[in-house]
């Protein structure tokens, strides 16, 4: 893992760039009718998981910039694909570690005060979480089950690391859950470079019926190896987790790192080529577009 040292040459690497905006119309999410879970991608890492037991977003943000008070950080280059207002009742947030991009207190005080769902995080992040307004958290450590969900949810093991800034390195846990909907396995890697992790997430708790693998800010490797997964290694996740599909997220909607914005898509394409893996076992969908389990 690189040391904040590093980041000063990271700053200067060349980056490819993006467009400063991609206007897309947002969409409602479909029923669930009589799926397992319907499954829609908002944005970056942000899921919403319909399931017959209640709702569930997973790292909710909505705001216009990934980094303190909204004001620094990471740009938008396009909107949320579900308006915040065509959310349907939220009864769960899964809050894999406290990241700017992943944890936007914004987003998550907005949710407490329309929802007042549930939050499930790693341990260390009720403090934040709680400081938004939230008023039911639960903390997990890696591999707990959690106890106050609507849906059996696990915490699993993830490589990265937490910051809110310079002095807070690490003093919270991150990592990515395990959700069991209508008895089909949902794996939310969250934020995670690659690791043996994904083969001891299937031996734990099973086969994956669905996998949400992050496959964008990977550029420059010797920065980002350590705590982000490029598209090939995401391919090799897949494969360890014997994932029956997997999507692909994290990418297009920040520029938080080098590699241009369509980079991740045709690096996934030929990644998925060389292993022989079928589209439709590793793909990404559009934003705002769905993916029902039956």
């Amino acid at each position: 893992m690189q040391p904040f040292t590093a980041v000063p040459r990271m700053l200067f690497e060349r980056r490819t760039r993006w467009p400063a905006r991609i206007d897309e119309p947002p969409k409602r999410p479909p029923p669930r009718d009589h799926a397992s879970a319907v499954v829609t991608f908002i944005g970056h890492a942000t899921f919403l998981i319909q399931t017959a037991a209640g709702n569930i977003l997973t790292d909710p943000m909505y705001s216009e910039r990934a980094g303190p008070w909204n004001l620094v950080g990471p740009r938008r280059v396009r909107l949320p694909a579900v308006a915040f207002h065509h959310l349907p009742p939220i009864a769960i947030i899964l809050l894999s570690h406290n990241h700017y991009d992943h944890c936007d207190v914004r987003t998550v005080g907005m949710l407490a005060r329309r929802f007042d769902p549930i939050v499930i995080t790693p341990l260390g992040n009720a403090p934040l979480v709680r400081s938004t307004g939230m008023r039911r958290v639960e903390e997990l450590d890696w591999w707990q089950d959690a106890k106050t969900a609507s849906v059996p949810i696990t915490l699993t093991p993830a490589h990265h690391f937490s910051a809110r800034g310079p002095l807070d390195r690490n003093r919270a846990l991150w990592g990515g859950f395990v959700i069991v909907a209508g008895g089909r396995r949902i794996y939310f890697a969250g934020d995670t470079a690659y690791a043996p992790l994904f083969g001891d997430v299937r031996q734990r708790l099973g086969p994956i019926d669905l996998s949400l693998l992050p496959i964008g800010a990977y550029e420059p490797r010797w920065f980002m190896q350590s705590v982000h997964m490029n598209p090939a290694e995401a391919v090799q996740a897949h494969m360890d987790l014997e994932s029956t599909e997997s999507i692909g997220m994290h990418f297009g909607t920040f520029q938080m790192t080098t590699e241009g914005i369509d980079e991740p898509l045709r690096a996934l394409e030929q990644a998925r080529r060389l292993r022989n893996i079928p589209t439709a076992r590793f793909r990404t969908i559009g934003f705002g577009e769905s993916v029902h389990l039956a």
